[in-house]
């Protein structure tokens, strides 16, 4: 029997929720984000789908979190990590409050499923692990805990409303995992980008996942000049080489006035759209800061408070249209994926940090 042929899920597999309800331990009434523990069992309902998992890829703002509490020492991560999952039944930080997502096979396939997947695809989950039922069987033997990439083996359960993306044939699925985890940035800032005639735009992060491919798609949407914002020397230098900005400047995202100073000094004046994409908290001033009357700041950075960002505008008086990346939009993974295929600084950038993890 080949992995196409695999079993699908019985006609008389239960019924579940579309947003995963019946997956819910507790608290009950809550969706599975806001749950503190899921039911990862691998039996499905008939709209779930049961993935083999291959790969975990951290979101970067948790992973920096955990090798900072533990001073890099990636065996006590990698215990943690495995303790999250235990104790949760999904990978969510409790301190950061996210996740990722992961690489696998699919399974098992429910007769209800929306997906559009079928046993032995490949696959990318589009979904947060914050809200995906996640078992691991191995121990996470095969990771050393000094990567946001977790090599591994056990199992996920996707809902009808989940969102999965099959991994493409021409790329390395280590590489279409970094991409995809990112890639509702680039498009929600092309859309922001097409809003304005011409506008200005500063990535904060710009040499970042999230960053690069924000920049590239900045520039693609119609963006008069760009500017990356980086904080060391050698992200400078990356970035200028992979030729995606306009500018390239050196800044402290959490020191507010210098921030602004290096992109109004770079622009000529403050940003019409500022994108964050950074993995430490403390940068919503700055970034605000940094950006004009009537402009837009994007955050997709999983460090962000919403209450100082609010209250931050409100304190400067800034007329300014702020957005929370949801990780979604319509064609996103195309988006992205198209960008690392056209853009070769784009590809550099993730060569490298893939070769460098």
């Amino acid at each position: 029997m080949t992995s196409r042929d695999a079993v699908v899920a019985p006609e008389d597999a239960a019924p579940t929720s579309a947003v995963g309800l019946g997956r819910v331990v507790e608290p009950a009434g809550v969706l599975p984000q806001a749950a503190y523990r899921l039911d990862a069992r691998p039996e499905i309902g008939r709209d779930e789908v049961r993935i083999t998992v291959e790969r975990l890829n951290l979101d970067a703002a948790s992973f920096r979190q955990l090798s900072e509490k533990h001073g890099g020492d990636g065996a006590a991560v990698r215990v943690e990590v495995l303790d999250i999952i235990r104790d949760r039944g999904k990978m969510h930080n409790p301190v950061t409050g996210s996740g990722g997502m992961l690489v696998g096979t699919v399974a098992e396939v429910g007769p209800d499923s929306p997906l559009g997947v079928r046993p032995g695809d490949r696959v990318a989950t589009l979904v947060s692990l914050t809200l995906t039922p996640l078992a691991i069987s191995d121990g996470l033997a095969g990771w050393d805990g000094r990567s946001e990439q977790v090599p591994c083996a056990g199992h996920a359960i996707l809902f009808a409303r989940s969102i999965v993306a099959v991994l493409p044939d021409d790329l390395d699925p280590r590489l279409s995992l970094a991409v995809l985890d990112v890639c509702g940035a680039p498009a929600l800032t092309a859309r922001t980008v097409g809003r304005y005639d011409a506008p200005t735009v500063a990535v904060i992060g710009g040499a970042g996942k999230s960053g690069s491919l924000s920049l590239a798609a900045a520039r693609q949407a119609g963006a008069r000049r760009t500017v990356g914002v980086v904080p060391v020397a050698a992200e400078r230098d990356a970035l200028l080489a992979a030729d995606l900005a306009t500018d390239v400047v050196l800044a402290d995202a959490r020191d507010p006035v210098a921030l602004a100073a290096a992109v109004t000094g770079a622009l000529g004046g403050p940003a019409d759209v500022t994108v964050v994409c950074v993995d430490v908290p403390g940068c919503e001033h700055g970034a605000i800061l940094a950006t004009g009357d009537g402009g837009s700041v994007v955050f997709f950075s999983m460090a962000t408070s919403f209450a100082a960002a609010a209250l931050g505008a409100e304190g400067l008086a800034a007329d300014v249209t702020m957005l929370i990346g949801n990780g979604y939009l319509p064609g996103h993974a195309e988006v992205a994926l198209s960008l690392l295929r056209t853009v070769p600084g784009v590809r550099t950038l993730f060569e490298a940090r893939l070769a460098a993890d």
